[in-house]
């Protein structure tokens, strides 16, 4: 039995910023990811609370706001068996110096905020996570 899931991918200010879109985008396809959905969009500084208010305990939740909304971003909707697991691994640690090799943050990361992209991390949060920027 297959299990076909979807996950939310976000490629954030720093990437779009050096224009690394399609260079990003193409190594989810080539790991065979599936883009279902893609938008790029400027969030406002309360849309990014809301889509970290999962954080907002965290000291370092008023920087990750003011990073995600400083620039467009890019979302977008990956599908593929364990999406969630293979993009998680696909990106790598959240601090790029830690990231292994071919993980797009150890190529990409600027630093531990500017780590270039987003995924989600479990089943639920994908659902509310594509929900945030997919609402039909």
């Amino acid at each position: 039995m297959s299990n076909i899931e979807q996950t939310l991918s976000i490629i954030k200010p720093d990437a779009v910023e050096r224009n690394l879109e399609n260079e990003i985008k193409n190594i989810f396809k080539d790991k065979g990811f599936k883009i279902v959905k893609e938008k790029k969009i400027q969030l406002s500084k309360l849309e990014a609370e809301e889509f970290y208010k999962v954080h907002e305990t965290k000291p370092f939740y008023n920087d990750l706001c003011a990073y995600l909304s400083s620039g467009p971003i890019v979302v977008m909707i990956l599908e593929k068996e364990n999406a969630i697991m293979g993009n998680r691994e696909l990106m790598g640690a959240t601090d790029p110096t830690k990231a292994s090799e071919g993980t797009i943050r150890k190529k990409y990361g600027v630093s531990i905020d500017k780590n270039s992209v987003h995924g989600s991390d479990s089943s639920e949060n994908a659902k509310i996570e594509i929900n945030f920027f997919f609402k039909d």
